[in-house]
């Protein structure tokens, strides 16, 4: 069995920990920086509300595309320099972003955290994997898990900073004049965003420097120099078909296991989470109190995970933290449809107001009366139109405190500017329509809903939900993915095996992030929760009859459970 001194252990588990406080950042940091983004890019640079979605999932959309080679180009370089380079992409990510004054340099550094993100996803788990003996692996994965947690714990506690400041701002502007209000506060929120994404460089150098100092994966080397990995109960080497049941089996259960991790929808959950608090009824910076609240409950569940995964078992866990999942999903999805169903349909009156193909809309008293508006209770209207075949949506808050005029236009429906999707058609590639379809058609108001902002309570019987599914997914999913997608991959196909796994699972994520503002604006959010709960479903039906138990077992004990020659006995 390959064994390492503790103290390199030890450093090892550390820099492996910085990784995951640098996977959290990414998943985490624009929960916090999106409510400022989303008012301040929306009237400086005009962005639409499926460039926010773009935006929110490029980091996903990063992950897939270093999915493709990271496998590869582990391989290729190794472990230890695929590290390094990770920790450098996510350094040079952050000054782009924060200094950025336009869509695409904002996108590009998104971009570039997430393929940080998809090689760190990668390399980490493989590295302990192949660096750890079998009975500190499950601990090794889950203090990745652990850190990041930490990491959106982090996240959420400089979300709430800002937010602090910005309402700060906001009530020592109340008495000005309205011009001089919205000056001050759209500073404050433009900076805020801004101060978020920097004060996440310091990990990103730590990680990257500590990376050079780690010695490379002992079964790489071995791989490398064409020996053998000696452990006391390691099976001859395979020359089998990749198509053999040794290999098929456990890459499809690893595929599925991470394809319904993220069809649960945690990372947009999670990056939407202050949006998602402020929908159900919390006002400003108590939304990110709650935020962070869920951000140390991750944390905490994660020790918890951390001290039962290998005395109870992955197989346990998974099924313990799938079923809290499925109840917090319905919870959610329940409490959403009760708000959503006082909702009233103003569509005629919407589709009164639009004049040469365009709509301008400010949720002032006004247009609240025209719209037959009752009491003095904050109200939200969600408009979704289009242009031919290209929808938008667009929503608007009486208690906004910029209370801005949003136009309804043909240029923020089509975003020909869209750095993915011009690159997409110039390869003939693109699966949505050409923009010609839409410059010539006319404005189709498609829903116009205006309802009552829900109260606090509801807000925070939301928050519970969504706490169940934090708790839930940190137990179970959180811990014992990275163990399925290292555990299960036979040695001969581990890299690239691991890096085919995590593709799918970014490239579901990305999906579920792109779509999710668009869908609760023709939906609701309770159907997001809804789905989503239906997918946990199948998530515990997997774990419960399909994923076999590896604790305390060797990657080649584990190996042998699929070849039919023997099966981890149960301990």
């Amino acid at each position: 069995m390959i064994t390492t001194p503790e103290r390199a252990r030890r450093y090892l588990l550390f820099i492996a920990g910085m990784g995951g406080l640098l996977y959290g950042i990414d998943v985490g940091i624009i929960a916090g920086a999106l409510p400022y983004l989303e008012s301040t890019a929306t009237l400086a640079w005009k962005l639409s509300t499926q460039q926010l979605s773009f935006i929110v999932a490029a980091v996903l959309l990063g992950s897939v595309l270093s999915s493709l080679f990271a496998g590869a180009l582990a391989d290729l370089v190794g472990r230890r320099w695929c590290m390094v380079l990770a920790g450098a992409l996510f350094t040079i990510s952050i000054p782009m972003i924060a200094l950025s004054d336009g869509y695409v340099p904002l996108l590009l550094g998104r971009l570039l955290q997430g393929i940080s993100g998809g090689l760190i996803g990668v390399v980490v788990p493989l590295y302990l994997a192949e660096s750890l003996p079998a009975d500190g692996r499950g601990r090794g994965a889950a203090l990745f898990q652990l850190m990041l947690t930490i990491g959106l714990v982090g996240a959420a506690v400089i979300g709430l900073t800002q937010a602090q400041q910005v309402d700060a701002v906001t009530q020592a502007a109340a008495s000005l004049a309205p011009a001089q209000r919205s000056a001050m506060v759209f500073a404050a929120q433009d900076h805020a965003w801004r101060t978020i994404f920097w004060l996440c460089l310091a990990p990103g150098v730590v990680f990257t420097v500590g990376s050079l100092a780690l010695k490379e994966s002992p079964r790489w080397l071995a791989l490398r120099s064409g020996a053998k990995v000696k452990t006391a109960s390691a099976p001859a080497p395979a020359r089998d078909s990749l198509a053999s049941r040794r290999y098929v089996l456990p890459f499809l259960l690893a595929c599925l296991v991470l394809a319904l991790t993220q069809a649960t929808g945690i990372n947009s959950v999670l990056a939407y989470v202050v949006t998602i608090l402020n929908q159900a009824g919390l006002p400003g910076a108590t939304a990110n109190t709650a935020d962070v609240a869920l951000k140390v409950l991750n944390a905490v569940m994660t020790v918890v995970a951390v001290v039962l995964v290998d005395r109870k078992g992955r197989k346990f866990l998974l099924m313990l933290g799938s079923g809290a999942i499925v109840v917090a999903l319905v919870s959610a999805g329940l409490l959403f449809r009760g708000a959503e169903g006082t909702q009233v349909d103003v569509r005629a009156l919407i589709e009164a107001r639009v004049r040469d193909n365009s709509l301008a809309l400010r949720l002032d008293e006004d247009l609240l009366a025209t719209l037959g508006a009752r009491g003095s209770a904050p109200q939200q209207l969600t408009v979704a139109y289009a242009y031919g075949p290209f929808t938008n949506v667009k929503s608007l808050r009486s208690d906004d405190p910029l209370l801005p005029t949003v136009l309804l236009k043909r240029e923020d429906a089509i975003s020909e500017d869209s750095v993915i999707g011009a690159t997409l058609r110039r390869w003939h590639l693109n699966p949505f329509a050409d923009p010609a379809d839409g410059r010539a058609a006319p404005l189709v108001i498609e829903r116009a809903w205006l309802g009552t902002v829900p109260a606090e309570a509801h807000g925070w019987q939301v928050a519970l939900a969504i706490c169940l599914f934090v708790a839930g997914f940190a137990v179970g999913p959180g811990v014992c993915v990275w163990l399925a997608l290292s555990e299960l991959m036979p040695t001969r196909i581990r890299s690239n095996g691991m890096s085919i796994a995590l593709l799918i699972n970014q490239f579901v994520s990305t999906v579920i992030a792109a779509m999710f503002l668009p869908t609760v604006g023709f939906y609701g959010y309770s159907t997001v929760f809804f789905v989503g709960a239906g997918f946990s479903v199948l998530y515990f039906l997997t774990a419960a009859f399909l994923l076999p138990e590896t604790k305390g077992k060797t990657l080649e004990e584990i190996e042998l459970h699929f070849t039919g020659a023997g099966k981890p006995q149960a301990t």
